[in-house]
């Protein structure tokens, strides 16, 4: 098998199972995502490869990418003088995750807000809940943008 990185495989099996949770992404995408964080030297993996490593369909592995490339988790250069497209891991993908968490949580705090004007009966243990809960995540809001910041 013609491998242009070193992978270590219990670390890939548990990169394997970790994305495919975190990031729900089917077994061989998981797969491809997981093979590309190897490449600490950035030296791309060809779509070629791909299909040698994980003994797919030249299909199966070209949806699976279109996966990735369309959820920003990988990105893919033609370098110069060459037809081949190589791979890798998204840098920014980071950031760009954690800034939709962001949006999930602000359009929450948005929902909350309009549920709680539209809602007749009031509770006072209730209130208090949903005010320590938006307080948790208006907290999480700042502490993430900080950290992005920094990113």
């Amino acid at each position: 098998m013609n491998k242009s990185i070193e992978i270590d495989e219990k670390i890939f099996q548990d990169a394997v199972k970790f994305y495919s949770n975190v990031l729900n992404l089917p077994p061989l995408a998981s797969k491809i995502y997981s093979y590309l964080i190897f490449d600490f030297e950035k030296v791309g993996i060809t779509f070629d490869e791909f299909v040698e490593v994980f003994s797919a369909s030249k299909s199966s592995v070209s949806t699976n990418i279109s996966l990735l490339l369309n959820s920003q988790l990988i990105i893919d250069v033609n370098k110069m003088d060459e037809r081949k497209r190589y791979f890798f891991a998204n840098d920014d993908y980071k950031k760009i995750r954690f800034e939709k968490i962001v949006q999930k949580m602000q359009d929450e705090l948005k929902l909350l807000d309009e549920l709680n004007h539209f809602r007749k009966v009031k509770d006072e243990e209730y209130d208090l809940k949903m005010e320590v809960y938006k307080s948790l995540l208006n907290k999480s809001i700042v502490n993430i943008q900080e950290s992005l910041n920094k990113l």
